[in-house]
């Protein structure tokens, strides 16, 4: 515990968490950014989600899911920089918000959860990829990540308010 607490000490009196603090426009444009991120992955997520809950089912799924990847892992390019800049502003108060921190216990269960879905059912998927129905465990696996990722932007959003 007081390695974690040195570093947020650490992280709390960089350069950076100091600007995070007091530069009129940083924050919000950063905060700005992680929203875009966020949207964008929640847009690819939800539209591959839907597919394999049977919407748009004529499409290709695997097409679809290289497609949406694509999109996923450049939103991470913004979500976690943008995040870790704001976490950087108050390290001490974040990592003290209940808030906090089931939103980033949703994203670790959404990671593993999309992680357990493409090594296991997803691999196959070319039985079910265009016209025939998904699998159940595909289904409930797409309908958790629905749920965990809404979840996960509900916490954010209440963040302002904790």
């Amino acid at each position: 515990m007081q390695q974690a607490a040195g570093f947020l000490a650490w992280l709390e009196a960089t350069p950076l968490s100091h600007a995070m603090r007091y530069d009129l426009w940083l924050y919000p444009i950063v905060e700005i950014f992680h929203i875009i991120g966020f949207a964008t992955l929640f847009g690819t997520v939800a539209m591959f989600d839907l597919r394999v809950l049977g919407i748009a089912s004529n499409l290709p799924l695997d097409a679809l899911g290289r497609h949406l990847l694509r999109w996923s892992a450049a939103s991470f390019l913004l979500i976690v920089p943008a995040g870790l800049m704001m976490f950087s502003a108050h390290p001490h108060e974040f990592i003290d918000n209940p808030v906090f921190v089931a939103k980033m216990l949703l994203i670790v269960t959404a990671g593993l959860n999309a992680l357990l879905f493409h090594a296991g059912v997803y691999r196959s998927s070319a039985d079910w990829n265009r016209g025939v129905p998904a699998p159940g465990l595909a289904k409930a696996q797409a309908a958790l990540s629905l749920t965990l990722w809404i979840a996960v932007i509900s916490c954010g959003r209440l963040l302002a308010y904790t």
